[in-house]
């Protein structure tokens, strides 16, 4: 059973380390890559996760429900924005029921992780199960699904799209590019994945050629970008993959039924390939059902769980062997960026320094 919390209402007071964690750890059953799936029903009669998440999709349910029929421990669950539940976190302090914090982006884990909110834990399953460069050395958080930062254009205007991230900065494409505000987490981890693979200068030259190349003031979310290409107001954007996916998958106002006329670019593709996020989560610091939060991560990591994780959100499952959904295999094949995302954390606030140095809103 998931259970959702009332916001306004606290967990009540539970002594840590009241529950036999280690006889419930022993009695796991691994199936596939030695990922959790199963619990003895006497084991687990008592247990409970307190998750507090930043997702809110409907596939989420099932998800919960699979984990708690296979484990038998009870789902409670606390869903707001990441920035509430990172702030709520911190004032509950030594005290917070947290166990497991799940959000997007890695800035966002990497804050977390920064602020003392995650515990660095260790799991053979997850090592084994999730690709090194989308988790954190030490254990702190894992990605258990991806999304891509790609360019998309008018079919009908632009006849020769920019094929790389440099490329946005053209002179050529003056007048047609629409983004998100250089504030924004997935603009800051793009650029800091730019610091990364083409130096600081060469960064703070890109985002000033892009902002020249703007068609409006940034603005919205990346579902206002592809409707600004929709609309002929934008003949280019950057957005997430799964944004576009959302609309071939079900209706989205101003956006479905016109995406014919969009074009994707995967950038990069004879360099360093396209820049890749995550969501994903960590043990929360304080947890007071530690193992029970790992139980869950490692049960993320399953072949079954990944099929409900990704396609919730119109994400790649970082599994090997896990299928995509119809809507993501649309998008079509690609060569991701690879380098190891907790490199990214570090460059965020530099990020923040080049965009507004060049005077991109």
């Amino acid at each position: 059973m998931t259970k959702t919390l009332n916001l306004s209402r606290p967990f009540g007071n539970r002594p840590k380390g009241s529950l036999a964690f280690g006889s419930a750890r022993r009695g796991l059953v691994a199936l596939g890559a030695g990922v959790l799936l199963a619990l003895s029903p006497t084991l687990a009669a008592a247990k409970e996760l307190n998750l507090y998440s930043s997702r809110h999709y409907d596939t989420d349910e099932k998800l919960y429900s699979d984990f708690t029929e296979k484990t038998g421990i009870k789902i409670n669950r606390i869903e707001d924005k990441a920035s509430a539940l990172m702030k709520r976190i911190g004032a509950e302090g030594a005290n917070s029921p947290a166990d497991v914090l799940l959000t997007v982006d890695i800035g966002r884990l990497s804050v977390a992780e920064k602020d003392g909110m995650l515990q660095p834990i260790k799991s053979d399953a997850l090592n084994k199960a999730i690709p090194a460069h989308l988790r954190d050395p030490e254990g702190h958080w894992y990605g258990f699904s991806t999304r891509a930062r790609v360019i998309f254009y008018d079919k009908n205007k632009v006849k020769e799209p920019p094929k790389t991230y440099q490329d946005l900065a053209d002179p050529k494409y003056k007048g047609m590019v629409c983004t998100r505000s250089s504030s924004n987490i997935y603009m800051l981890s793009l650029m800091s994945a730019l610091i990364e693979h083409v130096g600081e200068d060469n960064a703070k030259a890109w985002a000033k050629g892009v902002y020249d190349n703007r068609a409006r003031d940034p603005q919205g979310g990346d579902t206002d970008q592809l409707r600004g290409i929709a609309s002929g107001e934008c003949a280019i954007a950057v957005s997430n993959t799964y944004y576009f996916a959302r609309a071939l998958r079900k209706d989205v106002r101003d956006l479905s039924g016109k995406t014919d006329t969009i074009g994707i670019v995967f950038p990069n593709q004879d360099t360093f390939g396209a820049h890749v996020n995550i969501s994903g989560g960590g043990v929360a610091k304080n947890a007071p059902n530690k193992e029970n939060a790992i139980m869950f991560l490692e049960y993320l990591a399953s072949k079954q769980a990944q099929t409900y994780f990704a396609a919730g959100n119109d994400e790649y499952p970082v599994v090997e062997g896990v299928g995509k959904s119809a809507s993501v295999s649309k998008l079509g094949e690609f060569k991701a960026d690879t380098q190891s995302l907790d490199k990214l954390g570090p460059n965020q606030a530099k990020a923040q320094m080049i965009y507004n140095e060049v005077g991109y809103k």
